[in-house]
């Protein structure tokens, strides 16, 4: 059973990102396959998006791509640095840089959505940390 759910064009392009990453990097073939289906399901809806702007569709992409392989890899560091209960300035920096990251991640999500005109726009809001 699927449940079809509007999302902002900004949070397709990201879970599709999301998704090519973990084609990428998830080793389990039961895993894969259900990603792959899903990837399969999501790269057809973005079509449309494609059609409608190739130029700016790609360029979009490939920078939501970056920061979310940014993201993995950051992730991935802070369950390393956890595992060896190395509760240092690195793992304060790493983790600090999660947020920082996301924030650049919600802009460009924004960016995506502003370009194709989406009529879904994720908001956040949260305490201001920037000085």
């Amino acid at each position: 059973m699927n449940i079809q759910i509007p999302i902002s064009t900004g949070e397709l392009l990201d879970k599709l990102s999301i998704l090519e990453i973990k084609k990428d990097k998830v080793k389990d073939s039961a895993k894969l396959k259900n990603i792959n289906h899903e990837y399969d399901l999501l790269i057809n809806l973005s079509k449309n998006l494609k059609d409608k702007d190739e130029k700016s569709f790609n360029s979009l992409y490939e920078e939501i791509l970056k920061v979310n392989k940014k993201l993995w890899d950051i992730e991935d560091k802070i369950r390393i640095l956890e595992s060896e209960k190395k509760f240092d300035e690195e793992f304060i920096s790493v983790a600090r840089s999660v947020y920082f990251i996301n924030d650049d991640r919600f802009d460009l999500k924004k960016k995506i959505n502003e370009t194709f005109g989406s009529d879904v726009a994720e908001e956040k809001e949260y305490i201001e940390y920037k000085q």
